[in-house]
């Protein structure tokens, strides 16, 4: 499975109702550190189907990037039932992600 695009109208319904821990990616495509963890965040989207993967683009949902008062990007958020349990910013190897999980 591949990371998925969320913005406003599917944040209830991916996120929020979701079952499974949560890994969002706060990117836009003008950062060149959040072009280094797209292909992190594809590949372990693929490798954990026990996770669910987001994307949010912060200039195209800027109600949610508000919401988790993303100052910086890119910004990686681990959710698990509904709750924030870690946030970091800067472009992170795969393992440290794999770590926050």
């Amino acid at each position: 499975m591949s990371a998925i695009n969320i913005n406003k109208n599917n944040f209830q319904n991916e996120i929020m109702d979701s079952e499974k821990t949560v890994l969002l990616d706060f990117w836009a495509s003008w950062c060149a550190p959040c072009r280094m963890v797209v292909p992190i965040i594809e590949e372990i989207a693929g490798e954990r189907p026990d996770i669910k993967v987001g994307k949010i683009n912060v200039d195209e949902q800027p109600e949610l990037a508000s919401k988790f008062g993303i100052m910086s990007i890119p910004t990686l958020v681990v959710m698990k039932n509904r709750k924030i349990v870690q946030q970091v910013s800067g472009a992170r190897p795969k393992n440290a992600i794999l770590e926050m999980l």
